[in-house]
C-alpha cells in the first residue's frame, strides 16, 4: 500500500456481501414502494451505480415490476445506471453559460475526452454530465469538477484544467 492509499475497507468489498448490505437496507425500509427512492439512493452508494442486476434484485425483493423501477430511477438525474469515473466534470448550460459559450465547452471536453455528454472515459477517469445552472452565471461560462467550479472557461483552457485530473 503506497503512502498516498488509506485502508479503509470499502474496496475490499465483494459482490455477494454488497447485495447482502442491499438486502439489508431493503428490509430496513421495509420494502415499502413509498421508500423506493431511500433504497435506490442507498443502493447506488453501495455499488456506486446502478447495474440491471441490482434493480432486478430491488424489484425481486419488494415485489414491484422492472418498468416502475426503471421509470423512478430514469426520471431522476441523480441516478446513474452506468458507472461513473473518478471526476465528474458538469458543465453549465444555463442561460448565461450557454449564451457566452457553454455549447463550445461540452463540444471541446467531448473532443478532449472522446466520450459523449452522459458517458465515462474508457479509463474512468472521468464522466461527463451538463447542467442548467452552477450558479456563476455572472463568471460564465463554468464547469465544475467535483467539488471546485472553474469560471470564464473557453475551450483553449480545458486542456491545461483537465491536466490537473489525471
Amino acid at each position: 500500500m503506497s503512502n498516498n492509499e488509506t485502508q479503509c475497507g470499502c474496496c475490499e468489498i465483494n459482490e455477494n456481501e454488497k447485495f447482502s448490505l442491499l438486502r439489508q437496507t431493503i428490509e430496513k425500509y421495509e420494502a415499502k414502494e413509498s421508500n423506493l427512492i431511500q433504497i435506490l439512493h442507498m443502493a447506488q452508494a453501495i455499488f456506486g451505480y446502478l447495474p440491471e442486476n441490482v434493480l432486478i434484485t430491488i424489484a425481486d425483493e419488494m415485489n414491484l415490476s422492472m418498468s416502475r423501477i426503471q421509470g423512478v430511477v430514469s426520471f431522476y438525474s441523480l441516478f446513474s445506471t452506468q458507472p461513473k469515473g473518478k471526476h465528474t466534470i458538469k458543465v453549465c448550460l444555463g442561460t448565461a453559460c450557454y449564451v457566452r459559450g457553454g455549447s463550445k465547452i461540452v463540444e471541446r471536453i467531448k473532443e478532449l475526452l472522446e466520450i459523449d455528454v452522459g458517458e465515462t472515459t474508457k479509463d474512468m477517469t472521468f464522466s461527463l454530465e451538463v447542467m442548467r445552472c452552477i450558479g456563476a452565471c455572472g463568471l460564465a461560462p463554468a464547469i465544475a469538477i467535483d467539488d471546485t467550479v472553474y469560471k470564464r472557461v473557453n475551450p483553449n483552457k480545458l486542456r491545461q484544467i483537465l491536466a490537473q485530473y489525471e
